[in-house]
């Protein structure tokens, strides 16, 4: 039991043997646990410099053991400082340590702080993208639309992979819509999700900005490099993006219904629907209606994905 904090086996023997014989004398101590003298000894003065025992004053032959509690107590916090040494010790090694830049610990993550710092780390990751850029698109933000989508159109031009997943409510900003559907015709893979659970941008798939603090999305936010937690954070877009409902862009308006699921799937109400389709609220009820009937679904956002699922939707 004692062999966690530095006491061996037969050290703990010859304790336990004091502890039912105490202030006996080594050669009494000896019989009791049937070894030799010299041994029974040696492992005393052992037990005496760990503070398992101590010595009568009047008779220093006598062998008095520490209370159990006490001295294991003492032992623990001796090994518990030597531990905490140890761990310093690791920390200032990893500086002799040959290691490239990116596996370094302080390279993997950086923390943002104030809207204006996290809208220029935006920008620069944007800029940086070279072949796929992935985001989840959610309010509130810490840089206008005004500022981030002629970037994001920016890459599409330059032939860059976008992937975007809207929530519902990033889509009910004014003129969000239509920015959608122009992303869309200009070659963005937009999707819409009804549970986009935080901001996201990824680039290259090497390095990801998202908040560092969910119910405070634009006040401070992380920024991680190359790791286990990035390879996650794709992963987790994929999931989110297989669960998605196509937007469907400008080039497809002709196909009424299509646009109409996909604002479904967006959760808008009747009316503006009607507006961004120029067509009255009681069309917009009317074929919401039909189109739940013949997909067979119960809800409106389950219409969307039904309709996804089907093939009715183009992504």
């Amino acid at each position: 039991m004692l062999e966690h904090v530095g006491v061996s086996p037969e050290d703990e023997s010859t304790y336990r043997a004091l502890l039912r014989r105490p202030q006996c004398t080594v050669r009494e101590l000896a019989e009791q646990v049937d070894r030799p003298p010299d041994l029974v000894r040696r492992s005393a003065r052992r037990l005496e410099e760990l503070g398992l025992l101590s010595r009568t004053p009047d008779h220093p032959a006598r062998l008095v053991p520490t209370r159990p509690d006490l001295a294991v107590d003492v032992l623990v916090a001796a090994r518990r400082a030597d531990l905490d040494r140890a761990q310093a010790g690791a920390r200032e090694l990893l500086d002799e340590m040959s290691l490239p830049d990116q596996y370094r610990p302080e390279s993997l993550l950086e923390v943002l702080t104030g809207q204006d710092a996290i809208a220029a780390r935006f920008a620069q990751l944007v800029r940086a993208t070279e072949r796929e850029l992935l985001v989840l698109d959610r309010p509130p933000y810490a840089s206008g639309a005004g500022d981030s989508e002629p970037r994001v159109l920016g890459l599409l031009g330059d032939g860059v992979t976008v992937h975007g997943i809207y929530s519902p409510d990033s889509l009910q900003i004014p003129g969000a819509v239509e920015g959608a559907y122009s992303a869309a015709d200009a070659g963005e893979r937009s999707r819409i999700h009804p549970a986009v659970p935080m901001k996201l941008a990824i680039a290259d798939r090497s390095v990801a900005l998202l908040p560092l603090v969910v119910d405070r999305m634009v006040d401070s936010a992380l920024v991680v490099h190359r790791s286990a937690l990035l390879d996650a954070l794709v992963q987790m877009f994929f999931l989110l993006w297989d669960q998605g409902v196509p937007v469907v862009g400008d080039s497809d308006a002709s196909d009424l219904d299509r646009r109409l699921l996909t604002m479904l799937a967006a959760g808008m109400k009747d009316d503006t629907i009607a507006r961004h389709l120029d067509i009255s609220s009681r069309t917009v009820g009317r074929r919401v209606a039909e189109l739940m009937d013949r997909i067979g679904a119960k809800t409106r956002f389950e219409a969307g994905v039904h309709a996804q699922r089907r093939g009715l939707l183009a992504d």
